[in-house]
């Protein structure tokens, strides 16, 4: 979807800044120069779609299906819904707000921003070309199981209070006139995007900036040394390693292949990427002024520990 802006933030690093590609440094500011500018799109044209749609559309149907008798349901479509859009963690953001704007229940909005960032079906197919259908599909069953865990868990703590940022829909003004009411609802709309973007913009950057330095320098060897082999911690320094770290899945399923290449079992070095791109510095620099820290703590806390079974059952289930 962004490979239009991915060749032209190409051109602007190694052509225009000069910067060498393959490089380290070359490589983390093409990765910042991209990444930024694609949340900035995504952030504002998201908000300002779902508010723009729902002032023609009363969702409350919607928020009372997805957290009635159905809750289930809805954090099963929420965990599907992530499958298929092709986001990091950051870029997941955005459309976790827009679910927020939308008051869809936040636990099912959590689900979302779980599984978007962790499998799609390119990632599904890289799985499946280098260690074989039977992890591609474990992964992904993996992946969504746990974003549905973690969206019911942090959805029964009740957790709304600690959401930051107001979300409210536009005034529902009535006009005679249609075509005045058109113009309400784009002026609306876009004045509400622009005001959360002026909010978070800042910390997109910083927190982009922290994921594209360590994008350009991650330490292959320094993982495999620590994390590697068949050791029964092995799983918990490949978590705690990879939280810090930023990249999409396709991105570190490079580094995930060469660190099975260096011994690493397999759930040990999945583990180590689902934490990269389920969980980031970046992404909770940017949640930092969506949600309160207590709710940042609580979302890492679930989604790590639900990602540290899940590698141990991976190398029990693989080996």
């Amino acid at each position: 979807m962004f490979s239009w802006w991915d060749n032209l933030s190409a051109i602007f690093t190694f052509q225009i800044l000069g910067l060498v590609k393959g490089t380290q440094l070359g490589d983390a500011v093409h990765f910042f120069i991209f990444d930024t500018v694609k949340i900035f799109i995504l952030l504002i044209s998201i908000i300002y779609f779902i508010t723009f749609i729902q002032s023609y559309f009363p969702l409350e149907k919607i928020r009372v299906y997805l957290s009635g008798k159905s809750k289930i349901v809805g954090h099963i479509l929420a965990g599907i819904f992530g499958i298929i859009t092709p986001f990091c963690s950051c870029s997941a953001i955005p459309l976790f707000l827009g679910f927020l704007q939308a008051r869809i229940p936040l636990g099912v909005a959590f689900t979302y921003l779980v599984s978007a960032p962790l499998s799609d079906p390119v990632v599904f197919a890289l799985l499946a070309s280098i260690f074989g259908f039977k992890v591609a599909i474990l992964y992904v069953v993996f992946g969504v199981i746990i974003s549905i865990i973690a969206g019911l868990i942090i959805g029964a703590m009740n957790m709304e209070k600690e959401v930051l940022i107001e979300v409210k829909p536009l005034d529902n003004i009535s006009y005679t006139d249609d075509k005045t009411l058109f113009k309400h609802r784009v002026k609306e709309s876009w004045y509400y995007s622009i005001d959360i973007f002026k909010k978070i913009y800042l910390y997109i950057i910083i927190g982009v900036g922290v994921g594209a330095f360590i994008h350009g320098y991650i330490p292959a060897d320094f993982i495999a040394k620590y994390a590697g082999g068949d050791i029964w911690y092995a799983p918990i320094v490949a978590v705690v390693m990879g939280i810090p770290m930023y990249s999409n899945a396709a991105g570190i399923l490079p580094l995930v292949e060469v660190l099975t290449q260096k011994g690493m079992l397999i759930g040990t070095a999945l583990s180590f990427m689902m934490a990269v791109v389920a969980l980031s510095l970046p992404e909770a620099l940017i949640l930092k002024r969506v949600l309160s820290l207590k709710l940042i703590a609580i979302f890492f806390t679930v989604v790590g520990l639900a990602i540290l079974l899940a590698g141990y059952l991976f190398n029990y289930l693989v080996g």
